[in-house]
């Protein structure tokens, strides 16, 4: 099942892709959960699939508007060099742990909505990745568990402003601007997606490819971060570990490529989706 969250009528619920129809299931379940993460924490999916097939209330996929898949993370972990393409290019070596830094819930945008460029930074990159949604609480989880804590997966553009990022050896500001977090268009629940199946990512600036590759090529695995995580943080439903992006980012590139008003970035993990947003820039 594809779960997303959505806007319709200024009001904000959730629900489930079905042929191309959005069904609401917070209308369907009576509101018994809020939103999303609620449905996941109360480990509600398969009820939401049995309201899925029964409900009527559904809506075109223009008549909505997309939402982060979680808007409310308690926590949003991104993996930096994750790629043996993206430590290349960097001039880096593979990492002793695998590198966390964190991202905040009020950077993330759905769907089609604008990628804000801000006036404060002239190289505005992109970084396809994998986002993995955790699907229940755990501390200590070891590798050959991790699966079992996994909800879904969604596209994520990491977006980074690369001179904030530079500036002070701390990644934090660089990655943290708002509107500068596009997830979505929705998640394919563990059900849709064999544990470790190879999982094809493609990033695409104005219809042309700039990035490539598979959930096989990251050089810590998804139960290698999931188990890394966990070590030092509870892992709670609706957490997402984003997982780094490969090669390709425009910071590297001869000459650099970077994104700017007008233009359209896409993420695509081709088993899910793809999340497409415009660029903007942001009026202040």
């Amino acid at each position: 099942m594809k779960l997303l969250s959505f806007e319709v009528g200024g009001e904000k619920t959730y629900g489930a892709l079905i042929d191309d129809r959005v069904v609401d299931l917070k209308a369907a379940s009576r509101g018994k959960y809020p939103d999303l993460k609620s449905v996941l924490a109360a480990d509600a999916v398969p009820e939401m699939g049995r309201l899925a097939q029964t409900s009527k209330e559904s809506y075109a996929l223009d008549q909505i508007k997309f939402l982060p898949v979680i808007p409310n993370p308690d926590k949003i972990f991104c993996i930096g060099i994750n790629y043996r393409t993206h430590m290349m290019e960097t001039s880096r070596v593979v990492p002793e742990a695998p590198m966390v830094f964190a991202r905040y819930a009020n950077t993330q945008i759905g769907h089609l909505q604008p990628f804000l460029a801000p006036p404060e930074s002239q190289r505005v990159d992109w970084e396809g990745e994998i986002a993995v949604i955790i699907g229940k609480t755990g501390r200590r989880i070891k590798r050959e568990r991790a699966w079992e804590y996994v909800a879904g997966y969604a596209p994520y553009n990491d977006g980074s402003m690369r001179e904030h990022q530079k500036k002070d050896g701390q990644w934090t500001p660089g990655k943290n601007f708002v509107g500068s977090g596009p997830f979505g268009p929705w998640m394919a629940t563990r059900d849709e997606v064999a544990d470790d199946a190879k999982l094809n990512l493609v990033t695409r600036l104005n219809g042309e490819e700039v990035q490539r590759a598979t959930s096989h090529d990251m050089i810590y695995s998804i139960p290698e971060l999931i188990e890394y995580c966990s070590m030092f943080s509870q892992l709670e439903p609706g957490d997402v570990i984003v997982t780094g992006t490969p090669g390709g980012v425009g910071s590297k590139r001869t000459p650099p490529l970077f994104m700017k008003d007008g233009d359209v970035i896409e993420v695509e993990i081709e088993e899910i989706g793809v999340l497409r947003n415009p660029v903007k820039s942001e009026v202040v």
